[in-house]
């Protein structure tokens, strides 16, 4: 089911990039114009700023990486508003790429593959097994967590085109609900995921999940953010900000 390695050699590029909605929070006082950054810009401020994306920042940029190596690809959406990719290799094979909710590795999405399979698996996604059923123009993703609660997700495969997925990601763009930052951990003997969501932060083990003290100011927030994720502090700190104001809250 793992991806062959003219996929991961690309994916493994994204390896230290966060899903994060700290960007957009920022880039929304900074920009007048679009809202979706170009793959060009979100380089610029990688480089700049420790930043990375949401999941339709991540998408895009992966279907430049892939298209650069001559890799076929394209997104595909969920029915919440989620973006993921689809790249083919040279033999054909079709495997989903999910850097949005921040999957270890791509995985196979062909039924007729010898090593397809609908068992659940470790090593695809932290933390937590996962299944697949690939169905005729649907796929469904059911997550098993340690302590055994099941989720699904469910991902309709067909392709959509370049100029619907920025128009998609310039309407995400302009939302601005609660920040989100989710951070793959690549640990000695095991993949752990960070997360920060709604002022509280938590790391997902193999065995569970450790929440973390919780925090008292904005300032201490943009201080443990910045030092999980990698993004410049007073970039987060900036968006913790708008965000704030927008929802018209406080941290306490």
């Amino acid at each position: 089911m793992r991806a062959t390695q003219d996929i991961l050699e690309i994916w493994r590029k994204f390896n230290d990039f966060p899903m994060e909605t700290i960007t957009k929070g920022w880039y929304s006082q900074i920009s007048l114009g679009d809202k979706q950054r170009s793959v060009e810009l979100m380089k610029q401020h990688r480089e700049q700023y420790g930043t990375s994306g949401n999941c339709f920042d991540l998408s895009i940029w992966l279907i430049d990486e892939f298209r650069k190596n001559k890799l076929n690809c394209y997104a595909i959406f969920t029915p919440h508003s989620h973006v993921a990719v689809v790249v083919i290799n040279e033999e054909g094979n079709k495997y989903l790429c999910d850097l949005g909710d921040q999957w270890i590795e791509p995985i196979l999405i062909d039924r007729q593959h010898e090593a397809y399979t609908e068992q659940f698996l470790d090593g695809f996604f932290p933390g937590t097994q996962i299944r697949l059923k690939v169905l005729l123009d649907h796929l469904v993703v059911t997550y098993k967590r340690p302590n055994g609660k099941h989720s699904k997700q469910r991902f309709d495969l067909t392709p959509i085109s370049d100029n619907e997925l920025l128009a998609a990601g310039e309407k995400t763009q302009r939302k601005l609900s609660t920040p989100l930052v989710e951070k793959r951990l690549f640990l000695e003997n095991q993949v752990a995921h960070w997360e920060f969501d709604n002022y509280k932060s938590f790391t997902s083990y193999q065995t569970g999940r450790e929440k973390e003290v919780q925090l008292d100011s904005i300032e201490e927030w943009a201080n443990r953010i910045s030092r999980m994720s990698g993004i410049n502090e007073e970039v987060v700190l900036k968006s913790l900000q708008v965000y704030l104001e927008k929802e018209g809250k406080h941290v306490n």
